[in-house]
Formats: structure tokens, C-alpha cells, sequence
């Protein structure tokens, strides 16, 4: 099961990065997404969602509304499973646009949804 991480970070007290670690020790295989960054801890970054060549079964926003609203084609492309909304992301009418088309959404701690095996 492959998760994009969207808003990756190369900064290890960055929530983005701990989650990126913390996917990795649960078996989950990520792809991360940052515009200007080519790796992070030996993993590829990839500039944008639309250059995701995978199956992708989750995404998990690191990105503020603003940013993420431009996202809304590249999502309904990609149809993910699910998308999870961390705190600090939460974007209602984007919400809205990827229920209607059928893809999960969550508002919810990526980090706290793996330590509680809820992920």
C-alpha cells in the first residue's frame, strides 16, 4: 500500500517527515511530493502530484488550504483511496469536490491514526 505525502519535508522536526518515518516502520511504501526538493532521506521527491506514476492508496496533506485547493484536478486524477486531511490542512470545499467524486476523506493525524492502528 503506497502513500503520497504531499507537502514532504526534509526537516526532521517537521510533522511531514515524522509521518514519512513512521509509515516506513509500519511497511507502508511513500512517495513524497515537494516542489524544489530532489531527496529526502535517500527517498526520490517527486515536484507534483500530477508526475505520480504509482497506484496511490492514501494521501496525506502537509500544505495549507490555499495551497491545496489548486490540487483538486491533480487529486480527482490520481483517485486515491482516501485523503487525509492533517491539522492545520482542512479545506472543506476540497473535501466536498473529492467526495463527490467518490475518494474518502479524513480529518485526522496521520501520525496519531499509525500509533493507534487506525491508519
Amino acid at each position: 500500500m503506497k502513500t503520497l505525502i504531499v507537502g514532504a519535508s526534509d526537516k526532521p522536526d517537521r510533522y511531514s517527515y515524522k509521518a514519512m518515518k513512521i509509515l516506513e516502520q509500519f511497511g507502508h511504501e511513500v512517495v513524497l511530493v515537494h516542489p524544489s526538493l530532489k531527496t529526502i532521506a535517500d527517498h526520490p521527491v517527486i515536484p507534483n502530484i500530477a508526475s505520480v506514476k504509482d497506484t496511490i492508496d492514501t494521501v496525506t496533506l502537509y500544505i495549507n488550504p490555499a495551497l491545496s485547493d489548486a490540487l483538486e484536478q491533480d487529486l480527482l486524477q490520481l483517485a486515491p483511496r482516501r485523503v487525509i486531511f492533517n491539522p492545520g490542512t482542512e479545506n472543506p470545499r476540497l473535501v466536498k469536490a473529492l467526495r463527490n467524486s467518490g475518494i474518502a476523506t479524513e480529518d485526522a493525524c496521520t501520525l496519531v491514526l499509525l500509533q493507534t492502528h487506525q491508519f
